[in-house]
């Protein structure tokens, strides 16, 4: 059964503003007929009918944000086969549908039942049909509309950003960009002016301007100084509606920093600066700052000095402290106040990097004028060399001078100086020195051989002021004189053997020198005049400071010489000449035939006629067993022991009483009385101590008479027990304080503490008299003064 039906759907609203209710475009008369359509299926040739909806809506619009009583209307839905009878119910489904749009299920009336928000959602998609109460079928296919909401302007223009930071060079020219602030509107921009922004500034005129469309702040006045003013604060407002009258607007703060460029040269506040030194200072010394002023900021106000010119530019110089960018004045070389006392100097104030665009605004260098005052002070004394040389004969007299030091003040006051060795350096006091000239001699013997060189220190005073001193050093070097003989260069050990030929070298010698002549060593050897014709040996001078010692004949004989002392005479060149007479021991050797020593043994001469070696052997080994069986005897002999004499444990020698008590002293005669020992019938009233007063006074004690028992050991146990029991037996410890030194020393006191009182030196010419066990002290102080006037 096919049913043939017609569904219109009727929205109407109930608009409050009817500008803003719009149909749609597709709208059919509403009194249309039905069309009819046929066609012929496969199965039957039956004919479909497709029926018009009276009224076709497939979009509507809503205002947003309403604010009425009531709820908003929306629309009715309606079908052509509500008789009105309630059989037909009505239902909505989709976007909101139950909760922002709520219809009436029998009239089809659909509401707002809340207040809708475009920026939210602007658009709902819904669906509506029609069902039959009874079967619940439904009478029209489901139809599908949209709701647009209808925008208002309920939103302000917003920037990105609450507050900006720029920043631009100063001296920038007009219509330099600083920044764009962007505003966007949740306004629909479609429709309406709603979204339209529009720039405006309200602060920060008349330095800065905005493009009312882009939003681009830039500069409007020409020149701006930083060293006038750095911060600026711009408020820019994002207006809608075009910017006209009723449209909402928002604002921003920018906040806008002029960057330094050097534009600015630096200048000194003062043109002249004065500072003093005093003539002492060293080299590196600062003496004062000077600052130029530079407006600019970091590397801009960078500023390098330097010393243009001035007759003190020599003498000093000035560095740039980087951090506080100021000149420091510092001493180059070191300065005399009696050679000049007043320097000038021109100094010169640099940008390092200067800006090219503003050097038309004249040079970026200032200079300033510099005066230096020489102080003078009290100068310790300057010795006209910075060491001295002196060269003396290790045989100069003793007293004779050796040589001169010279210093004097520089000062202009020209105080006399005193002069002085210090003897930390001269512990031996070889050397001392005139005090008022400078003077050195010589005050013991000199001797090159044991120390060739001596390093001295001479200290100059002034008179008036002691505390100005200065040291020099002093090398002496001793010269050599030729004061030592030549000897032999060593031991020799020298052997002729019994086969030796005529004319055979049997010993090279060679001698040494304590000496060094100037020119050289150079030594003669001869033998003494009384062997001058030596029927044995001779001597060859090899003339290169050695010699060669030769045979004179054919063969010798252990047996008759076994040795032979040849006298050898070595004489050196130098003036005076010296000489020594030297000794060689030749002994006579039996030799293989290649001239190697064998035996050098007279008594070897008799064992072949005696003994063989395995004789001898055998003798040495019973001479060593004999030698073991003895110290084993011996040893035996020492770990015997003996038996004691008396094994009974009463015998006193076995029973030694220790007393650890200390005694009174001399003054203690009743610490012990032995006769007790000797007789025990003898026995002595107790006495008290006579060095010391005894604090109570103790009943004398009588003891048991002993004379019946016999036994030493248990008297003495008896005796030791009554005294250890009795507080006032002695032994005693006695004190005595001895607080006074004496006065019957000759020597009185040697404490140098009463010397601080004394002025002068002092003469110590009475420790000579004292004996050898004060010569090391009288050879200290007693020698002549060093600072002999």
């Amino acid at each position: 059964m096919r049913t043939y039906s017609f569904l219109a759907v009727l929205f109407w609203s109930c608009m409050f503003h009817a500008i803003h209710m719009m149909p749609s475009e597709k709208r059919t008369n509403k009194h249309s007929r039905s069309e009819r359509i046929t066609g012929l299926p496969e199965n039957d040739g039956k004919t479909l009918h497709r029926t018009k909806r009276g009224w076709m809506w497939n979009q509507f619009f809503l205002l947003e944000e309403y604010t009425g009583p009531d709820t908003q209307y929306v629309g009715k839905l309606h079908t052509d086969q509500d008789k009105g009878d309630g059989n037909l119910k009505y239902i909505l489904t989709g976007d909101g549908a139950g909760s922002l749009f709520i219809i009436d299920e029998n009239t089809g009336d659909i509401h707002a039942a809340k207040k809708l928000d475009r920026e939210e959602k602007s658009l709902y998609v819904l669906r509506a049909k029609a069902i039959d109460r009874k079967t619940g079928r439904q009478v029209e296919p489901e139809s599908e509309f949209i709701i647009k909401i209808h925008d208002i302007n309920d939103n302000e223009p917003k920037f990105t950003k609450d507050m900006y930071t720029a920043s631009i060079p100063e001296m920038a020219g007009v219509g330099t960009s600083v920044i764009q602030v962007t505003a966007t509107d949740a306004d629909d921009a479609n429709y309406g002016n709603s979204a339209k922004v529009v720039y405006s500034i309200l602060q920060g005129q008349p330095y800065f301007s905005v493009d009312p469309e882009t939003g681009i702040i830039k500069t409007a006045l020409p020149d701006m100084s930083r060293e006038n003013r750095e911060q600026y604060q711009v408020v820019i407002q994002a207006k809608d509606m075009g910017g006209q009258m009723g449209g909402l607007s928002g604002t921003t703060t920018v906040n806008i920093t002029l960057t330094d460029v050097n534009d600015n040269p630096p200048r000194f506040p003062q043109s002249t600066y004065q500072f003093t030194s005093p003539e002492s200072a060293p080299p590196g010394t600062p003496l004062g700052r000077i600052k130029a002023n530079d407006p600019d900021v970091g590397e801009n106000a960078e500023i390098d000095y330097s010393i243009s010119n001035g007759d003190g530019s020599d003498m000093f110089d000035i560095i740039t402290d980087k951090d506080t960018q100021e000149g420091i004045i510092t001493v180059k070389k070191h300065l005399d106040f009696e050679n000049k006392m007043l320097y000038t100097l021109r100094v010169e104030a640099t940008n390092t990097h200067p800006d090219p665009r503003f050097l038309q605004l004249g040079p970026f260098k200032d200079t300033a004028l510099v005066k230096i005052s020489v102080e003078d002070i009290d100068e310790p004394p300057v010795f006209s060399r910075p060491w001295y040389l002196i060269e003396v004969d290790e045989d100069a007299k003793e007293g004779s001078i050796i040589g001169q030091v010279v210093a004097q003040d520089p000062d202009i006051t020209k105080n006399a100086i005193k002069y002085s060795v210090d003897r930390h350096t001269d512990l031996d006091r070889i050397f001392n020195i005139y005090s008022g000239n400078g003077s050195l001699f010589i005050s013991k013997p000199l001797d090159r051989e044991e120390t060739p060189w001596h390093n001295i220190t001479v200290i100059a005073t002034e008179i008036n002021n002691p505390k100005q001193t200065s040291q020099i050093p002093v090398f002496i070097r001793i010269l050599d004189i030729n004061d030592h003989a030549p000897e032999f260069a060593k031991y020799y050990e020298t052997f002729v053997c019994e086969n030796a030929k005529a004319g055979q070298l049997i010993q090279t010698v060679s001698a040494v020198d304590k000496d060094e002549p100037p020119r050289g060593h150079k030594f003669f050897f001869e033998l003494v005049p009384e062997f001058a014709l030596h029927p044995n040996f001779s001597i060859v001078d090899n003339k290169d400071n050695t010699a060669g010692i030769m045979t004179r004949r054919n063969g010798y004989s252990r047996s008759k010489t076994s040795t032979y002392l040849l006298p050898i005479i070595i004489f050196d060149n130098d003036y005076p000449i010296q000489s020594s007479t030297g000794t060689l021991t030749i002994r006579v050797c039996a030799c293989d035939s290649r001239g190697n020593m064998q035996s050098c043994n007279a008594e070897a001469l008799l064992l072949p006629a005696g003994l063989s070696t395995g004789a001898l052997v055998a003798i040495l080994l019973c001479i060593i067993i004999l030698l073991v069986l003895v110290v084993l005897f011996t040893a035996l002999k020492r770990q015997r022991k003996k038996e004691p004499l008396i094994i009974s444990k009463d015998d006193v020698r076995d029973n030694i009483v220790t007393y650890n008590d200390e005694g009174g002293g001399e003054e203690d005669t009743q610490a012990f009385d032995i006769g007790a020992l000797r007789n025990p019938e003898a026995r002595e009233e107790s006495k008290m101590r006579r060095d010391v007063i005894p604090e109570t006074i103790f009943q004398i004690r009588r003891t048991a008479p002993l004379w019946e028992n016999i036994d030493v050991q248990d008297f003495i146990h008896r005796r030791l027990k009554e005294n250890d029991s009795d507080p006032a037996a002695p032994p005693y410890d006695s004190l005595a304080t001895y607080a006074y030194e004496g006065n019957d020393s000759i020597a009185n006191s040697l404490s140098s503490l009463e010397s601080l009182t004394t002025e002068g030196n002092q003469d110590y010419d009475y420790l000579s008299d004292w004996g050898p066990r004060f010569k090391k002290l009288a050879d200290m102080y007693g020698g002549e003064d060093s600072d002999r006037d």
